[in-house]
C-alpha cells in the first residue's frame, strides 16, 4: 500500500470545520473641528487607534495614521485593517494628537481628544459611518510634564469593569470638554470575496481494491509561503469505479489560494478504505488561474504516482482527472446586508416559571441583589450590548412566559414585560432590564415552561417583512425543562423559512437535553416528518460561562461570542435561499472640507489582528 507521509492530517480533516480567515474590515478616520493648538498655524493632527484585550482589558496600540499638516479637518489616508467578528464586542479607542516634533513619544505632543466605540457600532451605523464627539474628559495631567495623559492607559481606570456600564459612555468623560468630531467609516475588504464552483471527473484510475475497482476521492491543498501545503477541500467518495464523476462543489477563493491566482494548488487522488488507511493513487498540480480557464485541454491532468514512476520504466500515469465545469461569483456577506440597510430586530423572552425560585430569596435565579446582576440580567446584557448596534431605533420587544398575571391570575406564555399589550417594546437594554425588574414585582411565578408562544410571536412579526430589509433574533433565557417540545419543534420548523434566528441561554442547573436537540447542530430538527429548512437555533448553558474568580466581564464576553457566532451565517443562508441580494449602501454624505497636504507620504495600511 502506497500512502503519503502526511496521511494523518487527512483522516482528521473535517471539510466543514476548515478554518477560513476572518472578515477583514478597513477603518477610515476623518475629523472635523479639532482643537487648534498651534500659535501661528493650525494643528498637525495624528490619530492613534487602540484595541482592548478581551482577557486582561489592557489597551494596546494598534497603529497610527500619517500626520497631516495644518488642518482642523483631517481625512487620514492610512487605514486600519482589522479582523471583524460579529459575535465579539471589539472595543476600540481613538486618540488624536497635534504633532509638534518627529518624536514617536506621544507624551511629547499635544492631546486633542479621544473617542471610544466598538467595531460593531461602526459597522452597524447607517452606511457603516459613525460620528462621535471627541472629548478630553477621560484624561488627567501628567504631574511631571503637565501634559494630558490617558486615564485608561493602564487598562482599567475609567473603563469600568462591569457589564452594566461598559465604559463606552463613561470613559468618554460625561463632563469632558467637547473638542470636535471623529468620523469612522468601515468597509469590508473585497479581495478574496469570490467563491468558485467546480466539478471534476476522472478516467482510468489505478485499480487499488483486491475484489473490486477503487473508491476514489480528491483532496485539495493550497501551498504556503514556506513550501508546505494546507488542506482546503475534500470531495465525496465515489464507490467501486475507475471513472468517477464527483459532485459539483463550491469553495471560497481565499481558502483555495488566499487570493493569489498563480499559487500552486496540489490535488491528491486516493482510494478510500474503511479503516482510514486510504491508498494513494497519484497527484497533480494546478493553479486558480489555470482552473479559471474552465473546461479545456489545459484542464485535463495526468495523475502521477512518483514512486511508481521511479520503479516502472514504462509508467505513463495512474489515470487522468478532468475539470468538467468552473464558475465564480462574488459571495454576499453579512456585512453587505448590514451596509445595505438590513435591520436586526432583537426580541427577548424571559422565563417566569416557579422553578426559578422566589425572587425575594437570594437562592432564586431572579433574585435582585443590590450588588450584582442575576444570571438573567447578565445574559441579557451580554448579548444585547452587541446586537443593539444593528437596530436603528433601539426599541426592543420584551416578553415573559410561565407566569400568572394580575389582576385575575391568568397564566400567560407571551406577556409584555412593560405591561403594554399593544406595544411590548422597551427603550434600549436598560429599558428591558427596568421592565424585567418591574414584572418580577407584579407577576406570580408559575408554569409550565412553554416556548412555542414566544417563538410564534416573533415568527408572526418576521413573516410580515420578508424582503431582506429586516431580520429577527429572539433571545430566550430559561431555567427549566421544556414542557411543549412538540409544539416548539413545529414552531421552529415553520420559523426556519422566515428571516429569524433563535438564541436560547439556559440558566441554573437543570438538564438541558431538549435544548441541545433544538439546537440542531448535529441533527436538523423536524416536526411531523418535515425537516427545518435551516438551522436557526443556538443554545448555550449559562453555567459554562460562570467565572469562578467573579470576573463577569470576561465570562459574559465569551457567552456573547458563542451565542452570536452563528447569526451572520444564518442571516446569509436565509437571504441566499430567498434569492435576496444586498441593497446598495446609502449615498455618502456631502463632500468634506478639503484636507491639507500630508506631512508624510501615505503608508501602506496597517495589517494587524485585533
Amino acid at each position: 500500500m502506497e500512502q503519503p507521509e502526511d496521511m494523518a492530517s487527512l483522516s482528521e480533516f473535517d471539510s466543514l470545520a476548515g478554518s477560513i480567515p476572518a472578515t477583514k474590515v478597513e477603518i477610515t478616520v476623518s475629523c472635523r473641528n479639532l482643537l487648534d493648538k498651534d500659535m501661528f498655524s493650525k494643528s498637525d493632527p495624528l490619530c492613534v487607534m487602540y484595541t482592548q484585550g478581551m482577557e486582561n482589558k489592557q489597551w494596546r496600540e494598534f497603529g497610527r495614521t500619517e500626520v497631516i499638516d495644518n488642518t482642523l479637518n483631517p481625512d487620514f489616508v492610512r487605514k486600519f485593517i482589522v479582523d471583524y467578528f460579529f459575535e465579539e464586542k471589539q472595543n476600540l479607542r481613538f486618540d488624536l494628537y497635534d504633532v509638534d516634533s518627529k518624536s514617536p513619544d506621544l507624551s511629547k505632543h499635544d492631546f486633542l481628544g479621544q473617542a471610544f466605540c466598538t467595531l460593531g457600532e461602526i459597522v452597524g451605523s447607517p452606511g457603516s459611518r459613525l460620528e462621535k464627539p471627541l472629548t478630553i474628559g477621560a484624561f488627567s495631567l501628567n504631574s511631571r510634564t503637565g501634559k494630558p495623559m490617558p486615564a485608561v492607559s493602564n487598562g482599567s481606570g475609567l473603563w469600568m469593569e462591569s457589564l452594566r456600564t461598559t465604559g463606552l459612555e463613561a470613559s468618554g468623560g460625561v463632563s469632558g470638554k467637547k473638542c470636535g468630531t471623529i468620523i469612522l467609516s468601515a468597509e469590508e475588504l473585497s479581495n478574496c470575496r469570490d467563491v468558485s464552483t467546480m466539478q471534476f471527473c476522472a478516467n482510468k484510475l489505478d485499480k487499488k481494491d483486491f475484489f473490486g475497482k477503487s473508491d476514489p476521492f480528491l483532496v485539495f491543498y493550497r501551498s504556503n509561503e514556506d513550501g508546505t501545503f494546507t488542506i482546503c477541500h475534500k470531495t465525496e467518495v465515489m464507490k467501486n469505479t475507475l471513472n468517477p464523476v464527483w459532485q459539483t462543489f463550491s469553495i471560497p477563493v481565499r481558502a483555495l489560494c488566499n487570493g493569489d491566482y498563480d499559487r500552486t494548488i496540489k490535488v491528491e487522488v486516493y482510494d478510500w478504505d474503511r479503516d482510514g488507511s486510504h491508498d494513494f493513487i497519484g497527484e497533480f498540480t494546478t493553479s486558480y488561474r489555470e482552473l479559471a480557464r474552465g473546461q479545456s485541454q489545459f484542464n485535463i491532468y495526468e495523475v502521477i504516482n512518483p514512486k511508481k514512476k521511479m520503479k516502472k520504466k514504462k509508467y505513463v500515469n495512474s489515470g487522468t482527472v478532468t475539470l468538467l465545469s468552473f464558475a465564480v461569483e462574488s459571495e454576499c456577506t453579512f456585512l453587505d446586508y448590514i451596509k445595505g440597510g438590513t435591520q436586526i430586530n432583537f426580541t427577548v423572552a424571559i422565563d417566569f416559571t416557579a422553578s426559578n425560585g422566589n425572587p425575594s430569596q437570594s437562592t432564586s435565579l431572579h433574585y435582585m441583589s443590590p450588588y450584582q446582576l442575576n444570571a438573567y440580567a447578565l445574559a441579557l446584557t451580554a448579548v444585547g450590548e452587541i446586537i443593539q448596534h444593528y437596530d436603528s431605533d433601539k426599541m426592543f420587544p420584551a416578553l415573559g412566559f410561565g407566569a400568572k398575571l394580575p389582576p385575575d391570575g391568568r397564566v400567560s406564555h407571551e406577556f409584555p414585560l412593560n405591561g403594554n399589550q399593544e406595544n411590548p417594546s422597551c427603550c434600549g437594554i436598560d429599558g428591558i432590564l427596568e421592565a424585567y425588574h418591574q414584572s418580577l414585582r407584579t407577576v406570580q411565578l408559575y408554569g409550565p415552561t412553554n416556548f412555542a408562544p414566544v417563538v410564534t410571536h416573533v415568527a408572526r412579526n418576521a413573516a410580515e417583512v420578508q424582503d431582506g430589509s429586516q431580520y429577527s433574533v429572539l433571545l430566550i433565557i430559561t431555567d427549566g425543562v421544556i414542557s411543549d417540545m412538540a409544539q416548539t419543534k413545529e414552531a421552529i420548523v415553520n420559523a426556519a423559512k422566515l428571516p429569524m434566528s433563535i438564541i436560547i441561554i439556559g440558566v441554573g442547573q437543570a438538564e438541558f437535553d431538549a435544548m441541545v436537540e433544538l439546537d440542531g447542530d448535529d441533527v436538523r430538527i423536524s416536526s411531523r416528518g418535515k425537516l427545518a429548512e435551516r438551522d436557526i437555533v443556538q443554545f448555550v448553558p449559562f453555567r459554562d460561562y460562570v467565572d469562578r474568580t467573579g470576573n463577569h466581564v470576561l465570562s459574559m464576553a465569551r457567552l456573547a461570542r458563542d451565542v452570536l457566532a452563528e447569526i451572520p451565517e444564518q442571516l446569509v443562508s436565509y437571504m441566499k435561499a430567498q434569492g435576496i441580494r444586498p441593497r446598495p449602501p446609502p449615498e455618502a454624505p456631502a463632500s468634506s472640507p478639503p484636507q491639507s497636504p500630508a506631512r508624510t507620504p501615505p503608508a501602506s495600511p496597517l495589517h494587524t489582528h485585533i
